[in-house]
């Protein structure tokens, strides 16, 4: 009777996932791994909501494979996992779909087409995907709670989101100023850098021209000891490719470290002078010139020019920055003055060194106009038409010509040249897009700069790389973080405005709107809504009494950004400060979160600056709201090329999930690369990993149920006669070391580090543990060491099964359902429900491990001198030499030769510390690591290490040490060593460690070989026939005239062929009587056999 339900080795992963996930829901293991754990011992994991507004890609399947790790191991460790699930609902992404879908095309169709139609389409569209979500999920084993998910267009999850603004908002952390967005002027809306890079055009045509700004009389008196007479006037010279924005130019921007020169030139009869830098003379002046002086910008920052357009100052209101901030000029208040100043983004290598800056036109401009505190003046309406000077009312673009025909009638026109560009364009309209300051609602995150930071120190960031290099320099430049959008689908902002007196009230909760509503506006919104919905339009009917003046205030028409939403998440997933504040505290901060890299400037952010924010408030204890964070790489095609429909090679997940199961996408996920890194994917990579990893890992389960079948082991029947071998010493060893460094790497949070001892492990157990102890398992069972070897091989597979559990959870479960929880008593009956391996650190050896390292690193070397040599593994030999560093090494070696010699068929091993009369040595740098190490100094060292004796070099670093030459300190890596063995000697050697082969084969061992050749034939046939392991048979086989050496081969060697092959008779020219039946080659002579099950 068998104790475990039969394994073909022949599996299909994917039909085995589908069993496991019915036994998974029928048994509700998900479910029950959280119910069953203590509500005193809880881990928080936080679920960054995904978009559903189209199907799941490969990239979604990564963020979710690693995701699912560290709450599986957690859960096992003993904790409370719950994984509550969340869609991200809001947003331009929903917008723009839902756009497309009604064949909308700017903001004022949308209102014309209804904005409460566009928004219902919206709520509808956001869950459209949902079901292929879920599906995705649960087949790749992803385990979250998606029936209870927080959306983020609820009721309450807008409401908790509205009281973070309030609370930001009491403690003057909310104010409203400019935005530079890109923008389009006909569709009046602002375009998100997705939309900008669907509408850019090759060589776009504008003109570029450079603009001379006339330096003040005051500042002129800097130069007035290099120019001849005080009547030349003096011009700075900038150059611009928008000349619409020279109306809202307040400042000019130099590089502090670049030199510019004063120039004298002839202008018409006229002499004036100018200023550029001093690298951009030669190609914008011609030789009719003259240097006066040169000087370094930091000279001339601060100088004052006069404005081209003076008037505009009564076109539209001037505005100056005041503390970062835009703010309108007191009565009494001078204008600003119009400067120089630096800035790091100006360049020598175009135009003139010297940039006009307009901060209403251009995000660099804006940034400079709060750090300079610069005037604020914008000429131009939103919809890209000028207000006053030269192309008065015309649309932006078209305004150039008349402005520069300006400039040159009132000769400030130094030079017009047309120029061709990458410009971005409308994707809906076509129009060219403006970039324009809007007003924007802004949350003072510049406030908690420095909590910003030094919270980031709290944080354990996987790879940690990121935490102060792309996140924490994102911290570095932080500034307030705009939050208002002019969009339709999305959080309304709950500031109310009054028009006639400027009071500004912001609105906490929905208890508190309806309390200062007015009535009316209350009762017109129940008429439009069945239920209460806080979105636009309907929020925007609401009008509150000012308290100043008693006139109605409206609520601004800006919406949150859909970040603000993803970032609220910790908080509005339950419904907080409203309910739930227990749940909230017991999950708070996150103990773990995971996604993609590029969220360090989205979600990480916004998560961190939040709860920063809510704690300089006094709103919340913690100052962080998520203690560990992995980030992921990008995933590449199997080329290692950016995945995108036009090029056709985005990967669909469903066919390679069919072909090769979840667990196989899983496991080359975690093992292709570390997290942050960018990782290639395609249907071989991971058809590759399946092979190498989880069908290693199959073969050996069914090898070993297999064979335990044959000889009934029984698991739970324990022996004190069990005599453990020196090699499940060995193996026990290493599984308990695996334990060790899976757990460390897992609590640090660290999965490829933890999955890659895993996969050595399974690698020795199977191609050396396994492969080594087979004729131990092929025994009754009934003997000592044959029972060890069963007892060890159990331990392992089930200690892998937990092990795997994280990572690969089906196979994990299927290994761990048969060999546990069928025939173990009270075992639980899911490896997800059974707690995580306890360390056995008394089992660890060291010195064995190190031991048998050194044994198989040899036998490595020796199969490589094999290679070389061109002589097959199953050919024996007469000996093997090998040469360690160490003096521990050798006596390793000395000890366990006899494993030297079964693994590379050899009759005898010897040890020895030195065999220089066998081998000669060269040695030559290894270039492609000296050559980045040490640049130009390689030739140098190149040639000391021709000049040294390459013997003292090799018994350097045979020791492991460093070698220094000509004052170089060179490390085994650092160089290749060639070697030459005696004739009839095949040698290999790695890092000191040397291996030699004799290939003399007499003919003794030649007929051995043979023979071996004869069982391999043999056992492909048994396969071949689908006999069972147990099998016996009987064998027949002809052979030629050409062939008569094998006859011998299998007369002197019949009976260790018929014990390998389990046959009771083999029998020459005897008619074939079976149907299973080769015609084969060794060594060029022909032979056939055939074999059929014994009768006997």
């Amino acid at each position: 009777m068998n104790n475990f339900q039969s394994v073909s080795s022949r599996v299909s992963f994917s039909e085995l996932e589908e069993k496991i996930l019915e036994i998974w829901k029928k048994e509700e293991i998900f479910q029950r791994s959280i119910n069953e754990k203590s509500l005193n011992k809880t881990f928080s994991f936080y679920e960054g909501p995904p978009t559903a507004n189209g199907n799941p890609g490969i990239h979604h399947v990564l963020s979710r494979a690693f995701k699912d790790v560290i709450p599986r191991f957690k859960t096992m460790q003993g904790y409370r996992v719950a994984r509550k699930g969340g869609w991200d609902t809001h947003g331009l992404p929903v917008e723009l779909e839902v756009e497309r879908q009604l064949g909308l095309s700017s903001k004022k169709e949308i209102e014309e087409f209804g904005v409460a139609e566009f928004n219902a389409q919206c709520r509808e569209s956001v869950f459209r995907y949902v079901s292929e979500w879920e599906k995705m999920t649960d087949r790749i084993g992803f385990w979250i709670d998606t029936k209870n998910a927080y959306v983020t267009y609820s009721n309450d999850y807008i409401e908790s989101a509205w009281s973070i603004i309030k609370t930001l908002w009491d403690n003057d952390l909310v104010f409203k100023d400019f935005r530079v967005t890109p923008h389009c002027p006909r569709c009046d809306t602002s375009l998100s850098s997705h939309e900008v890079a669907l509408g850019y055009k090759e060589d776009t045509t504008d003109p570029g021209v450079t603009v001379k700004f006339k330096i003040t009389e005051k500042s002129k008196s800097h130069f007035t000891k290099y120019i001849a007479q005080d009547s030349i006037p003096i011009f700075f010279l900038a150059w611009t490719t928008t000349p619409w924005t020279l109306s809202g130019n307040t400042a000019l921007a130099i590089s502090r470290q670049s030199k510019y020169s004063l120039v004298e030139i002839e202008n018409h009869e006229n002499t004036e002078c100018v200023i550029l830098a001093s690298a951009t003379i030669e190609n914008l002046i011609s030789n009719s010139t003259k240097i006066l002086a040169e000087f370094e910008g930091e000279e001339l920052l601060n100088l004052e020019y006069e404005a081209l357009y003076p008037d505009v100052v009564n076109w539209v209101e001037p505005l100056h920055f005041v503390e970062g901030r835009t703010q309108p000029l007191k009565p009494d208040d001078p204008l600003p003055s119009r400067k120089i100043i630096n800035s790091d983004e100006v360049s020598i290598d175009e135009g003139t060194g010297i940039v006009h800056m307009a901060p209403a036109f251009g995000e660099v401009d804006y940034s400079m106009g709060r750090q300079e505190s610069l005037m604020f003046l914008q000429p131009v309406r939103s919809d890209g038409t000028l207000i006053g000077g030269p192309g008065d009312g015309m649309f932006a673009k078209e305004a150039d010509t008349h402005i520069i025909g300006d400039l040159k009638n009132r000769g400030l026109l130094f030079k017009s040249q047309q120029i061709k560009h990458t410009y971005p364009f409308c994707w809906r309209c076509d129009q060219p897009i403006l970039y324009y300051a809007k007003p924007s609602w802004y949350i003072r995150t510049t406030s908690v700069a420095d909590e910003l930071i030094s919270n980031n120190d709290l944080i354990n960031w996987v790879p940690s790389h990121i935490k102060h290099g792309r996140f924490g320099g994102w911290l570095e430049g932080n500034v307030d973080w705009a939050i208002s959008r002019e969009r339709y689908w999305g959080t309304p902002l709950p500031i109310w405005i009054c028009e006639k007196c400027g009071r500004i009230d912001c609105i906490g909760s929905f208890e508190e709107l309806k309390k200062y509503g007015t009535p009316e506006s209350l009762n017109e919104l129940e008429k439009q809504t069945e239920k209460f919905d806080p979105h636009r339009p309907f929020i925007d009917l609401i009008k509150i009494p000012c308290a100043d003046c008693n006139t109605l205030m409206a609520r601004t028409p800006e919406v949150a950004d859909a970040w603000f939403d993803s970032g609220a998440m910790p908080y509005a997933q339950w419904h907080y400060p409203f309910e739930n504040n227990d749940i909230f505290s017991d999950s708070f901060p996150a103990d773990f979160i995971c996604e993609a890299v590029d969220q360090t400037r989205g979600w990480f952010y916004t998560l961190h600056a939040l709860a920063t924010l809510l704690h300089h408030s006094n709103s919340i204890d913690e100052n962080i709201s998520f203690k560990n964070v992995i980030c992921l790489g990008l995933i590449l095609d199997g080329n290692g090329q950016k995945m995108s429909k036009s090029k056709g090679n985005v990967v669909n997940p469903w066919d390679v999930i069919e072909k090769h199961g979840a667990d196989a996408i899983r496991w080359y996920m975690y093992t292709a690369s570390p997290p942050g890194n960018e990782r290639r994917f395609s249907d071989d990579l991971v058809g590759e990993t399946a092979r190498r990893f989880l069908s290693t890992l199959w073969n050996t389960y069914s090898f070993f149920v297999t064979y335990a079948n044959l000889t009934n082991f029984d698991p739970a029947h324990q022996s004190d006669k069990d005599d453990p071998s020196e090699l499940d010493l060995w193996i026990r060893s290493e599984l308990q070391n695996t334990v060790l460094q899976v757990t460390e790497s897992l609590n640090a949070y660290e999965l490829s580090e933890a999955a890659r001892p895993i996969e050595n492990f399974v690698n020795e157990m199977s191609n050396w543990y396994v492969r080594r102890s087979r004729r131990r398992f092929w025994k009754s069972g009934d003997d000592a060491d044959s029972r060890s070897a069963f007892r060890t091989l159990y331990e392992c597979l089930v200690t892998l099964s937990k092990l795997l559990a994280p990572f690969t959870p089906f196979i994990s479960e299927s290994i761990y359902q048969n060999l546990v929880s069928k025939h173990t008593k009270d075992s639980p009956d899911s490896v997800h429900l059974s707690d995580w391996p306890e360390l056995k650190k008394e089992e660890i050896d060291p010195l064995l491990n190190r031991e048998m390292h050194i044994v198989q690193r040899m036998v490595s070397l020796g199969r490589a001198a094999r290679s070389k040599a061109n002589v097959r593994v199953r050919q024996p030999l007469a000996a093997v030499i090998v040469v360690p560093r160490t003096e521990e090494e050798l006596h390793a070696l000395r000890r366990l030769s006899l494993i030297i010699a079964e693994e590379l068929n050899v009759k005898n091993v010897e040890v020895q510390s030195n065999i220089s009369e066998k081998i000669s040595y060269s040695v030559r740098p290894n270039l492609p690591v000296l050559g980045p190490k040490f640049g130009k100094q390689t030739k140098e060292i190149s040639n000391a290490i021709a000049s040294t004796n390459p013997v003292e070099i090799v018994d350097v670093i045979r020791k492991g040490k460093s070698i220094t030459l000509n004052g170089y300190e060179l490390s085994g890596g650092d160089l290749i060593v060639d070697i030459e063995p005696i004739e009839g000697w095949a040698a290999a050697e790695d890092s000191g460690y040397l291996t030699l082969i004799d290939t003399s084969i007499t003919p003794e061992l030649r007929s051995e070989g043979l023979s071996r050749e004869i069982v391999r034939r043999l056992q492909d046939l048994r396969r071949t026939a689908n006999l069972d392991v147990t099998d016996r048979i009987d064998i027949f086989y002809n052979i030629t005239e050409d062939s008569l050496e094998l006859d011998e081969v299998i007369k002197t060697h019949l009976q260790y062929i018929a014990s390998e092959t389990l046959a009771l008779s083999i029998q020459s020219n005897e008619p074939l009587e079976s149907s299973i039946q080769i015609d084969t080659t060794i060594e060029e002579m022909k032979i056939s056999f055939a074999l059929r099950a014994s009768t006997q």
